[in-house]
């Protein structure tokens, strides 16, 4: 599907963490795909900054957090990377959208980590939320807009993985699916 409107690429971007705020807690996987034909997607995973981390977490996503310490990039070299692709597969003559469920924390994370380690957000200072979006269209509860309601019909009722390329990819399909339910004629 070709999701590209005006001067728009939107981008579906998910992470997982070692805890809930980007200042004391590190980021540890970015996945990103495009939403426009012909997608394409970008996963990387981090070293730990500090050796804070909530083991909840770690259930839930499955990281290895002293095998990140070996294994995942420095920071600085993790953020280059998303920026060189964001480059490769954002058109000239558009502006990246930060798409994803649940957006204001998986922004705070990607914009902490872009401003801290690169100085500059390409993304901007704004992000479209996934659950806001669905809410709007459907006119449901707020309640009413976790995955486990939202994947019942916009993504075939499969379960997210918590892996953060594969989350990406999965928010896409329902990002796409809402984005022609609102655009019908």
């Amino acid at each position: 599907m070709n999701i590209a409107p005006y001067d728009e690429a939107y981008i579906s971007v998910d992470v997982e963490t070692a805890g809930p705020i980007p200042s004391q807690y590190s980021l540890l996987s970015i996945g990103a795909c495009t939403i426009y034909t012909p997608q394409k997607s970008f996963y990387v995973e981090l070293q730990p900054f500090n050796d804070l981390m909530l083991p909840d977490t770690f259930e839930i996503h499955g990281l290895d957090f002293e095998g990140l310490k070996k294994t995942g990039l420095p920071p600085i070299e993790a953020m280059a990377l998303f920026d060189a692709w964001l480059k490769e597969v954002v058109p000239a003559d558009r502006m990246p959208v930060f798409v994803a469920f649940n957006a204001p924390f998986d922004w705070m994370f990607v914009s902490e980590y872009f401003l801290r380690y690169l100085g500059q957000n390409p993304f901007g200072h704004a992000a479209l939320d996934i659950k806001a979006y669905y809410m709007g269209i459907t006119g449901s509860t707020w309640k009413e807009t976790s995955m486990k309601h939202v994947s019942k019909d916009y993504l075939d009722g499969r379960e997210i993985s918590h892996n953060a390329e594969e989350d990406a990819l999965d928010q896409a399909v329902i990002f796409s699916r809402l984005f022609r339910t609102a655009n019908r004629p």
